[in-house]
């Protein structure tokens, strides 16, 4: 049976309200977590850090600190994901980064990257060749050195010390995960139309960031889950994106390709770790694309081990493994019904927005995005005339009608060597060779309405064919 922690010292306890008294002291707080470490508390350390960068997003040693509570614990995973982040967006990597990330990487099974990365360190710092680290290419994974849980706080507030070395990792099966962490330069000023899912998410992380006292009077916190869902190619991905640009947010895209995995029990492990990383770079907005296809009815389900990865999926949204405050989860889908009705629970994904084609006014905005930075004969364009003709157009229809134009200018330049801006007759004349592609997935959502609308699920589907479609 695991030991209960020890209990804490007085003076933990005092470290502990002297933080409280002031949160924003960084190296209070390091202090206090290097005590919490060398009295076994590991998970009180790593708390103390993840409420530091709540505080401090980014800061290195606090997210240095954050790993070596993962090492503590023997969540190597986490550890490298942390380290290789610091190491890429570091503007000087130290030698002590540098050390740890090749350790890191030959413990995990990686030797040839270990080698390529410590022959770039040496060059940079050549003390490095006087170190253990050659030995560690050809060590078998268990003899490697186990790591010290003390001077901590020694490690990070002094701008050199001993290289925190991590303890023998044994999991040979492991492939480590690291997702591209975007901060998309666009923002909601480049999204046409959706403005009630703007404010939508601007009530669930934008404005408790930015006036969090108000928030907190009424125990809000930043974050929350949205189901979007609609016909495929009206800007799901986009609104996601812009979402994190608005404020200045990390970016995660999930795919069915970063989670499945044809190993029993991979794939949850891929999916809890895409969660690490967004917990560990909030505010961050995390968007799963295709949900459907990871977080598919169980009912559907013939083997255990999808509906394994649809309980981790639920124990992530739920909060078990990790808090999820300052995270914006969205998720796009084109087949809500295939999705396990588990997800739709309060605490979930309590809002499900239709992402509907954009009206009028919006297909104006996203035509005149598509054409802001292209050689345009600006008194011919009627995109207003061309916004009513495009009924039905999703936002890619509509791109797809502005590079049919631009395509036909680029044939007319190269025969006469002249170039010619776009008019509104070379829109037009697009347009009439671009079908909108909705009309099929309303046709196969209207079919799903007709046999099962739990809770009038589709009712704003309904209501929209029935308003705005061309008949």
């Amino acid at each position: 049976m695991d030991q209960p922690p020890p209990k804490e010292p007085e003076t933990m306890s005092a470290l502990r309200e002297a933080l409280r008294v002031s949160p924003d002291n960084v190296p209070l707080r390091l202090y206090l977590a290097e005590a919490l470490l060398k009295n076994g508390h590991p998970r009180d350390a790593e708390q103390t850090f993840r409420d530091g960068l709540r505080l401090h997003p980014g800061h290195e040693k606090l997210k240095l600190g954050l790993a070596q509570c993962f090492y503590i614990q023997k969540r190597y995973r986490e550890a490298l994901v942390l380290v290789e982040d610091l190491q890429s967006n570091a503007g000087d990597a130290t030698q002590r980064l540098m050390d740890l990330h090749v350790r890191l990487l030959a413990m995990s099974g990686q030797p040839d990257q270990a080698r390529s990365l410590y022959d770039r360190a040496v060059k940079r710092f050549p003390s490095l060749s006087e170190t253990d680290l050659p030995e560690l290419f050809g060590s078998p994974v268990h003899t490697l050195p186990a790591p010290a849980a003390h001077s901590l706080g020694q490690d990070l507030l002094s701008p050199s010390g001993p290289v925190m070395v991590p303890r023998s990792y044994n999991d040979d099966s492991l492939d480590v995960y690291e997702s591209d962490i975007d901060r998309p330069p666009i923002n909601f000023q480049d999204v046409g139309g959706l403005e009630d899912l703007k404010q939508e998410i601007r009530m669930k992380i934008i404005l408790p960031l930015r006036h969090p006292e108000i928030f907190e009077t009424y125990g809000r916190k930043p974050g929350g889950a949205v189901l979007l869902y609609g016909p495929p190619g009206c800007g799901k991905t986009h609104l996601a994106r812009a979402a994190a640009g608005e404020i200045q947010a990390a970016f995660i895209s999930i795919g069915i390709n970063d989670v499945l995995d044809m190993w029993l029990g991979q794939s949850e492990k891929n999916l809890h770790d895409l969660f690490e990383q967004a917990r560990i770079h909030r505010p961050c907005v995390l968007f799963i694309d295709e949900v459907d296809a990871i977080g598919a009815s169980r009912q559907d389900q013939r083997h255990a081990g999808g509906r394994q990865l649809i309980n981790q999926f639920l124990a992530e949204l739920d909060g078990v493994d990790g808090d999820n405050e300052g995270i914006l989860i969205l998720a796009a889908t084109n087949a809500p019904w295939h999705l396990d009705p588990a997800f739709r629970r309060p605490g979930r994904f309590d809002r499900m927005v239709f992402v509907a084609p954009p009206d009028p006014g919006a297909r104006k905005a996203t035509l005149e995005i598509l054409l802001k930075d292209k050689p345009v004969f600006e008194e011919t364009l009627q995109l207003d005339r061309l916004a009513e003709k495009t009924a039905g157009f999703s936002g890619a229809d509509l791109k797809a009608i502005v590079d049919l134009a631009v395509e036909r200018k680029l044939k007319s330049a190269i025969r006469s060597g002249e170039t010619t801006p776009i008019s509104g007759r070379d829109l037009m004349r697009a347009a009439r060779l671009v079908r909108p592609s909705t009309a099929e997935w309303f046709n196969t959502v209207l079919n799903n309405a007709r046999d099962a609308n739990p809770g009038g699920l589709y009712d704003p589907v309904l209501r929209y064919m029935k308003r705005k479609l061309p008949r």
